[in-house]
Order: C-alpha cells, then sequence, then structure tokens
C-alpha cells in the first residue's frame, strides 16, 4: 500500500477513536510534514486522501478541519453536549412513500414464475427493449419535449448514466463546466476519469450563460454537467428564457451538455429540458432511483440521434448495463401506473416536509423549493459549516457541510445542506427542532467564534 494511505489510515483510526474530535483542526502541511519525517508532497496526498473520504474539510485560508468520527458517539463538551437520541440522517435523501412496498409488489409477483426468470436474469444490452423504451418516452415526456424512443439508453442507475456519457464525451485531462455547487459524486466520476471540473458562475435564475464563454476562451470546455430543474442543493429552476441564452451559448460553442433531471419528477408542471432548446448537444439522464426505491432502479440516458452508439458503447465498456431483472420490473412500474401514483405521493410528502422547515428554520437564511426534498442553509455567525456539522453529529443529527458541493476547492460556502427525504416526520421535526436550537446558541451550550460551544 503506498505510504501515504498507511499515514490515511492511521488519521482516520484516530478520528474514528475519538482521539481526534470533529471540529479540530489538523496542523499545516508543512508542520505536519516536518512532525511525520515525511515529504510535504506524501502530507498533501495524505491531506487529500482524508477529504476523499469524507473526514476532514478543507478551507481556504483557516485550514484543515476534523469533519465526523466513524460513529455519532459521545464526543464530550469539546462541541457540544452529546444527544442520547437515535441518529437522524439528514444526508442521505431516498424518499419513501407510505405503503410503497405493497404498491411495488404485485409487478415483481410475475417476474418470479421460472419460465419469465430465466429472460429476467439475462443481461439487458444498452438499448433496453422496445417496451422499455417507449415507457420511458412516456416518463420523461413534458408538454413540449418527448424524447424518440430510439434515442434512449440504460444503465444501472443514473449515476452509471452519468459517467457514462461523460466517458463519451471527454477523454482524459478534459475540463468539463459545471454549476459551482455541483452532484458530489460528479467530482468523485471527474476524478476517475481524469477530467477536471471548472465552476462556473450562477445566480438565482441558474447558470450564468456569459460564464461558459469566458472559461470556454480561456481553455477549451469539453462538455458540461448542469441540473437546471430543481438544481441540488439550492432547489434553483431555470427558467425558459435563460434556458434558451444557455442553448444558444452551447450551440455557438459546439459544446455538448449532460443534463441531470433525477429530482425533475416532483415539478407537477414538467418544465422543458434544455433539450427542447438544443437536442443535438444535451443528453438527459434520469432514473428511477428517486421515483421508485434506490434498491431495484434503472438509470436512463436520452442521447443525440449521432451519439447513440458511442454511449452505448462507453456503457458496455464500462460495465454499467441495466439488471434485466430490474428493467423488466421498472417496464411494469410504469406502464400499470406505480411510478405515477408514487410521483404523487412524493410530492405531497416533500410539500410537508417543506413546510417543517418553514416552521421550524423561521428566521434563518435557507433556500429550498417547496416542492423538493432538501434545503440549503446558509448559516448564521460566528458558525462554520464544518463545526456545526460534527456539532449537529454530536446530537445525533447526520447533514451535509456546504464543501461537499462546491465544484471550486478555493470556495467554502457556510452553509449546510438537509436531506429531507429519509427520516421520519417526527424525527425530521425534531432534528430540524434540534439544529434551530444550536445555531441560536441554545443547544449545548453558547457558540464561541470559530463555531465551537462550551
Amino acid at each position: 500500500m503506498d505510504d501515504y494511505r498507511r499515514i490515511a489510515d492511521r488519521i482516520t483510526a484516530d478520528i474514528a477513536s475519538g482521539r481526534l474530535r470533529p471540529g479540530q483542526q489538523l496542523p499545516p502541511q508543512r508542520v505536519f510534514a516536518r512532525r511525520r519525517g515525511i515529504a510535504g508532497s506524501t502530507a498533501g496526498r495524505v491531506y487529500a486522501e482524508l477529504v476523499r473520504r469524507g473526514l476532514v474539510v478543507g478551507e481556504v485560508g483557516r485550514g484543515t478541519f476534523v469533519r465526523a468520527a466513524a460513529s455519532a458517539g459521545p464526543y464530550g463538551r469539546a462541541l457540544v453536549e452529546p444527544s442520547t437520541a437515535a441518529p437522524v440522517n439528514l444526508e442521505l435523501n431516498y424518499p419513501s412513500a407510505p405503503g410503497q412496498s405493497e404498491l411495488l409488489a404485485p409487478a415483481l409477483a410475475p417476474l418470479l414464475r421460472p419460465d419469465v426468470l430465466t429472460e429476467a436474469l439475462r443481461p439487458a444490452p444498452a438499448t433496453g427493449t422496445a417496451a422499455a423504451r417507449d415507457a420511458v418516452a412516456d416518463l420523461l415526456a413534458t408538454p413540449v419535449w418527448r424524447p424518440a424512443p430510439d434515442r434512449i439508453l440504460f444503465t444501472g442507475n443514473a449515476r452509471q448514466a452519468i459517467a457514462a456519457t461523460l466517458a463519451s464525451l471527454v477523454r482524459p485531462g478534459g475540463r468539463v463546466g459545471v454549476e459551482p455547487l455541483t452532484y458530489p459524486l460528479v467530482r468523485e466520476i471527474a476524478g476517475r476519469l481524469g477530467v477536471t471540473l471548472v465552476a462556473l458562475e450562477a445566480d438565482g435564475g441558474g447558470l450564468r450563460p456569459e460564464s461558459v464563454r469566458a472559461a470556454h476562451r480561456t481553455a477549451p470546455l469539453s462538455a458540461l454537467y448542469l441540473q437546471p430543474t430543481l438544481h441540488n442543493p439550492t432547489s434553483v429552476t431555470t427558467g425558459e428564457a435563460r434556458k434558451r441564452e444557455i442553448a444558444h451559448v452551447v450551440r455557438e460553442l459546439g459544446l455538448p451538455v449532460v443534463e441531470d433531471r433525477i429530482w425533475s419528477f416532483l415539478h407537477p408542471d414538467s418544465p422543458a429540458p434544455l433539450a427542447a432548446h438544443a437536442p443535438d448537444l444535451v443528453h438527459v439522464v434520469d432514473g428511477l432511483s428517486k421515483r421508485v426505491a434506490p434498491g431495484l432502479t434503472v438509470g436512463f440516458v436520452v442521447v443525440p440521434e449521432e451519439r447513440v452508439d458511442e454511449v452505448a458503447g462507453a456503457i458496455r465498456s464500462g460495465g454499467w448495463s441495466a439488471g434485466r431483472f430490474a428493467l423488466e420490473a421498472g417496464v411494469r412500474w410504469m406502464t400499470d401506473g406505480t411510478v405515477a401514483r408514487l410521483v404523487e405521493a412524493k410530492r405531497a410528502d416533500a410539500g410537508a416536509r417543506q413546510r417543517l422547515v418553514a416552521e421550524e428554520l423561521a428566521g434563518f437564511t435557507v433556500r429550498a423549493d417547496p416542492l423538493t426534498y432538501y434545503a440549503w442553509w446558509e448559516l448564521p455567525p460566528p458558525w462554520r459549516a464544518d463545526t456545526f456539522t460534527a456539532a449537529a453529529t454530536a446530537h445525533g443529527i447526520a447533514v451535509t457541510p456546504g464543501t461537499t458541493f462546491t465544484a471550486d476547492p478555493t470556495r467554502s460556502p457556510n452553509a449546510i445542506r438537509l436531506g429531507l427525504a429519509s427520516a421520519t416526520v417526527p424525527d425530521l421535526r425534531r432534528a430540524l427542532r434540534t439544529l434551530a436550537a444550536l445555531a441560536r446558541g441554545e443547544a449545548g451550550g453558547t457558540p464561541m467564534p470559530g463555531g465551537r460551544v462550551g
């Protein structure tokens, strides 16, 4: 094993044991290197590995801080009084409707017949089946846009669809423009593909088109990855006028786009995707994980007509093909009305959970669309995102610091994202109430400068 990983393992063990506590600052890299008798470059790799593992967070001009330990056990009074309540996870974000299992089960029963199961256990091609292509085309259709079924390809989940599409578009060393806050796993995918993410500029209306031109002038971009509908984590939905401006720029530059619409099903008005304005350049990624369930899911990507073979090849070479069983189950759920019923139930559920956010976090700066399952909370001073995250953990509540979403490592948004979908409603209310009290300095002590309490 590489030396830097062995050192990172020892730091990981210190965090897990509590010898290094949430919020504790690690020494500067040059000091760490001197103490360990290692090269500065090795120290840099150790810190990068700890960031990759999600154990520390680096803030430009401040330093590197422990983000969390392996469990949410007591950490003493360094941050907060520990909670004895069961952990509430507001990092995971998998919505589940009441009675969901009962709705899903009938479609699975026919697949368990031996004659059907034999076929359902065979590998599925990237092109799926005719029935699957037609079902997905209907599922994704908006009032002004319906994808051509022969341009739909299938993967195991939406993340694999993103990976396959980017792999087909961008060579190692290429640059992909993204919104300043972006899907964290895209950073991981980019790292594995040897691709550099370039943080573009956005405002309350979404991506700023002029920032695409500016970044492309600096050094050519190979593609864009965007979330124009119910952007995670900010909830922004880009309006039609802005979409037309973005489409004009990407056509002008000949720049392909990966458009992630995984949360768009929550929007009842079904705004047209960017693909409706630039169908020859935009690849639309979606899936069933949020609509249905993460454990048995399918991802799909609508590709420009001339790129079907190339993206299908990337899916095959990456081993990202959909399972035939999941594909067959998904077709049944889409065509028998199960998915539609789940979508309606989850829209209502998301609205109810957002009302809890509005009630319990009233007076704080929270950006959240009432349609979504997430909220972006800009923390009040003197809290920092990393120390607030650690304090929340000590109260048995897992949240996501804003640095997890930032595409530019030099920017450290002093915010956290709250995932509202996975906790029960009573647990969510209790967690929000606890977090609000913590932010006001009423839970376990008074916040001190730097975000510590005592």
